[in-house]
């Protein structure tokens, strides 16, 4: 999941960035209303420019600037206290906290390594393979868990395989003839791990807080849209993932040599020292597995080409309608996606797995492992989803958006697309991504109805773009995890990134009209009736 921030900048920096902040926000507030916009949109948009500063020069940690809307926005007449405090407690924060704790299930018992040694050696021990198999394996762990933690989990190995080989040369007296090789190979590893963990992120509701955060917007802005399921998410976008890892694969190895040696017995060596499965990780895996199968299958999963799977909410609602006599409106808002990952967190507590030395049970999870959680992402959620319900109460979204739809109008629509995409995904190189989201979301949505086009088409592919940071070590963490090791330097990460970031410009586009629009059952570029303003306002 992408959205921590990178390392702290010097003291000189923060202040800095305290200065410019401050300075914006006074400019904007005494800076004279612009044509068409409220006096509280204008404060929103001071305090808007005041935190946005601090989050891209991290002037005061990024945790304590989400904190803001809850003193600014009453005390500035914007929202008050009541409706800016829910924001910091909703279906979307527990969705994203019940698959950490089951995230962090994982690593307690080491069911990640075994994961990744095996992906790895099925896929083959050739140099490009060996890349290929660490970005299959961080992708697919990164679908699931934050790419935070699916990075700091690959990297271990991946350098332990490097460092392998070199014993492994200077045993053979081959170490100065293979070392230069060995550098690429290293550096083809960590950069894969890195943008693999972006990747995968891509592909799944909780795979990245960006996800989660749009969802949740969506909802805000267009409360009676049809409802974006994890299912319908996976098939709109497991394409693009694919895709995409093996465009990035093809991008980093095609100069890459053959004639590295490799020991094939390392994996089959390294899960041997793992031993036989353990009964904390066949448990934990069987969670893991029926939580994945329970998002996947909530709702009916439709491909778009005639070929649908049954999903299991039907059952839910018919219990919840004819056994306990709720409405079906009613109903259909009982159980969603958090429902799920709420429950399996509670179970983890539940079952045990063993007995310690002093004869206490042992359960897959504990409140120990449990505090390692990060925090301070739920309050970055928090802050961003406050920022969004502010920008839509005082629609200064409407009003921005109503001014760039003026530059677009007129454009055909994979421009608009391919437009969206190329700004968010540089402007995601230099900002917390949550919190760009946050701030341009409601903005894209307003432009979207004032252009006439279904708000999906323009957010989704927005959202998707900012998990497509890939030049600068201070772009994401798994960036900065991999740059931290000392193996990198800048120009490694940038030349493979600007490749990356203008591809991904090109497959984001491509995936909307190919796999997003039939899954989703867009059939026309035009506003459907659940997004129309007089309907949106009304509900609201």
């Amino acid at each position: 999941m992408n959205a921590s921030a990178p390392a702290s900048p010097g003291v000189d920096v923060a202040r800095w960035g305290q200065l410019i902040g401050a300075i914006a926000f006074v400019a904007v507030i005494l800076l004279p209303t612009p044509e068409g916009m409220t006096p509280s949109a204008q404060r929103l948009l001071a305090v808007t420019a005041l935190m946005l500063t601090f989050w891209l020069t991290s002037a005061v940690p990024i945790a304590v600037t989400s904190l803001i809307p809850l003193s600014a926005f009453p005390l500035l007449g914007i929202l008050n206290y009541a409706d800016v405090s829910q924001q910091y407690i909703n279906d979307s924060v527990f969705l994203y906290f019940g698959g950490f704790v089951i995230a962090l299930g994982i690593e307690r018992w080491g069911l990640h390594r075994r994961i990744a040694l095996n992906i790895v050696r099925a896929i083959g021990t050739g140099p490009r393979t060996i890349v290929l198999g660490f970005m299959t394996a961080s992708a697919f762990l990164s679908m699931w868990i934050s790419n935070t933690a699916t990075t700091l989990m690959m990297l271990p190995i991946a350098l332990a395989l490097v460092s392998s080989l070199r014993e492994v040369q200077a045993r053979d007296g081959a170490a100065a003839e293979h070392e230069a090789l060995l550098i690429r190979l290293e550096i083809a590893l960590l950069l894969a791990i890195a943008y693999a963990s972006s990747i995968g992120g891509m592909i799944t509701t909780v795979g990245t807080p960006t996800n989660i955060t749009f969802l949740r917007i969506f909802e805000q802005q267009f409360p009676d849209a049809p409802p974006i399921s994890a299912g319908l998410w996976i098939s709109s976008f497991l394409c693009l993932g694919v895709l995409f890892v093996v465009c990035a694969w093809a991008a980093m190895t095609w100069k890459l040599p053959r004639g590295i040696p490799i020991r094939a017995e390392y994996f089959r060596d390294e899960l041997a020292r793992l031993g036989s499965i353990s009964r904390g990780e066949r448990r934990i895996l069987n969670v893991f597995v029926a939580t994945a199968l329970l998002w996947v299958f909530r709702k009916d999963l439709d491909f778009g080409f005639g070929w649908s799977i049954p999903g299991w909410d039907w059952i839910a609602q018919w219990w919840l309608r004819d056994g306990l006599g709720l409405s079906e409106k009613v109903a259909a808002t009982m159980i969603n996606d958090s429902t799920v990952a709420m429950f399996m967190c509670v179970l983890l507590f539940v079952i045990p797995v063993d007995r310690d030395e002093r004869r206490k049970t042992r359960y897959l999870m504990d409140w120990e492992t449990l505090n390692r959680m990060p925090w301070g992402i739920l309050l970055l959620f928090g802050g961003g989803f406050a920022l969004a319900e502010a920008f839509s109460q005082t629609q200064l979204s409407v009003w921005i958006g109503g001014g760039t739809s003026a530059l677009l109008e007129g454009q055909p629509l994979w421009l608009v697309i391919a437009g969206v995409c190329l700004v968010m995904t540089f402007l995601t190189e230099f900002t917390t991504n949550v919190a760009t989201v946050s701030a341009l979301l409601p903005v894209l949505a307003a432009m979207s109805v004032s252009l006439g086009i279904d708000p999906r088409l323009i957010m989704i592919p927005a959202t998707i773009s900012t998990s497509c940071a890939f030049m600068l070590p201070i772009a994401t963490p798994p960036n900065a995890i991999v740059f931290s090791s000392g193996k990198l330097l800048p120009r490694d990460m940038a030349r493979q990134g600007l490749v990356l970031n203008l591809i991904g410009v090109v497959l984001i586009t491509v995936t909307v009209y190919w796999f997003m629009m039939p899954a989703m059952g867009i059939t026309d570029t035009g506003l459907p009736e659940w997004a129309r303003p007089g309907d949106v306002a009304a509900a609201r």
